[in-house]
């Protein structure tokens, strides 16, 4: 696994929870009740804030997101923004959950307009790319993979050496 620093783990924790939160109405219209998400990326965001590592809270935070995703209706843009922020606050404790992050994000807007996926995926990522500094850009957005197929998208998540 990819060793990063801890500047590089903060800078990524804090451009996911902006990932994750630019999908989180997609999960709060269909789910209004739920703050779980919510409170996943707020988490997340007073790690970056604090420093401060609780492992508890941080696991209580993205167990909360996962459980409100497993909730959900399956395959949904809500199903995949709640695992985005799941995934947001699980950078504090490893840095590549902000892969993972970025992936479920880009997975809800495709799931949100299907009809509009290739354009509006394209414009995502491009969004998620532009707001990476550059030294972790490159590395970051060359494992998220987006493809055409059929008249939609696929978005995968390449992982394999240093990951």
């Amino acid at each position: 696994m990819k060793k990063y620093s801890r500047q590089d783990q903060i800078t990524m924790a804090a451009w996911v929870a902006d990932c994750a939160e630019r999908v989180l109405p997609l999960f709060e219209r269909a789910y209004p009740e739920d703050d779980r998400p919510r409170n996943a990326i707020e988490t997340c965001r007073a790690w970056v804030r604090t420093g401060v590592f609780r492992m508890a809270e941080i696991r209580g935070a993205s167990l909360g997101a996962h459980a409100a995703a497993r909730d959900a209706e399956k395959g949904s843009a809500a199903q995949y923004a709640a695992r985005a922020a799941g995934q947001a606050v699980a950078t504090a404790h490893v840095p590549q959950h902000a892969y993972g992050g970025a992936y479920y994000a880009l997975k809800a807007v495709a799931a949100a307009d299907p009809a509009n996926a290739v354009a509006n995926v394209a414009a995502e990522r491009e969004w998620q790319a532009e707001r990476l500094p550059k030294g972790l850009r490159e590395e970051i957005m060359e494992r998220i993979v987006v493809e055409e197929r059929g008249g939609g998208v696929l978005v995968k998540l390449r992982k394999g050496e240093g990951f």
